[in-house]
């Protein structure tokens, strides 16, 4: 059986044009083909009777199809391993406000 031979290919990237948003929160939909990533800041409001309530503002929209999300699954899955690794594990139960502290 002959070998498949493998060339490599020079990856550039450009970042003139990229743009860096914070994002607290991001909502998920989908269609059969497509992924859609809405990055966006939960923001605490207060509703005109006075009860507190929470504003999901959209920053950013990410569209990729099917195979894109699943590679950034992928990637997303290893860095939080390797960060966790490191520095504990990232605990998600925390209350409003502030970052959820590493667990050792």
């Amino acid at each position: 059986m002959a070998e498949a031979q493998q060339q490599q290919i020079q990856l550039r990237i450009d970042e003139s044009r990229m743009h860096t948003t914070y994002a607290n929160t991001i909502r998920t939909t989908s269609t059969q083909d497509e992924v859609v990533l809405d990055f966006g800041l939960n923001l605490p409001i207060q509703m005109p009777d006075g009860k507190p309530a929470m504003q999901f503002n959209v920053g950013s929209r990410v569209v990729t199809n099917w195979m894109g999300a699943k590679r950034l699954a992928m990637s997303l899955a290893q860095l939080i391993q390797q960060y966790e690794t490191q520095m504990g594990e990232i605990r998600l139960d925390r209350g409003q406000g502030g970052s959820p502290a590493p667990q050792r």
